[in-house]
């Protein structure tokens, strides 16, 4: 069975998204750019929702940036039951109906890892369904008070943690990875 992995950016006080900070809340730097390139340079089916599908087709399907031609090579699926087909961006499928059952099934029938980015609503969801076999949260050094948007954690279910792996980008951001863990 496929391993389901969850990518999640947030700041130091957890929000995944705040008022004029840009792409990486600011902090990009070599080191964080290798990893996404490792990270994309994997097999992998990508999973997102409807909000971060329509933003990164926004931003990937037109750019010409070795990053966004390879999201645009790697096949995605997107979970909606607002979207409609044909969708625009190159090898994405639209995927409906039951959430724990259609990722059971991708998880069976993959060959390759499942992989989320974004996608705080799916994450959750995943979360809840105890579907997410990798939780990597990438940390970025600032806190966003009252600019902070999209609270990263906001209705997560009570989940217990076993720390997998740390690495330090550009001696700035941090990447923790978690698998999923029994309470004591």
């Amino acid at each position: 069975m496929a391993e389901l992995i969850a990518d999640v950016f947030v700041s130091m006080d957890g929000f995944a998204a705040g008022v004029d900070v840009g792409p990486f809340f600011g902090y990009s730097g070599p080191g964080l750019d290798a990893w996404i390139r490792e990270a994309t340079e994997q097999p992998q089916l990508m999973l997102m929702g409807r909000v971060t599908y329509e933003a990164l087709a926004a931003i990937s399907s037109t750019a010409a940036d070795e990053a966004s031609t390879r999201m645009n090579d790697l096949p995605k699926a997107v979970f909606s039951n607002t979207l409609r087909e044909p969708l625009a961006w190159k090898n994405t499928r639209l995927v409906r109906g039951d959430l724990a059952e259609r990722i059971t099934a991708l998880k069976r029938e993959s060959d390759v890892p499942l992989r989320s980015i974004g996608s705080l609503t799916l994450v959750r969801s995943m979360m809840e369904l105890g579907l997410v076999d990798r939780l990597r949260v990438m940390v970025f050094p600032l806190t966003l008070g009252g600019d902070g948007r999209e609270p990263a954690y906001a209705g997560y279910p009570r989940t217990g943690l076993e720390l997998a792996g740390t690495r330090v980008l550009d001696s700035r951001v941090v990447l923790l990875e978690y698998r999923p863990a029994s309470f004591n």
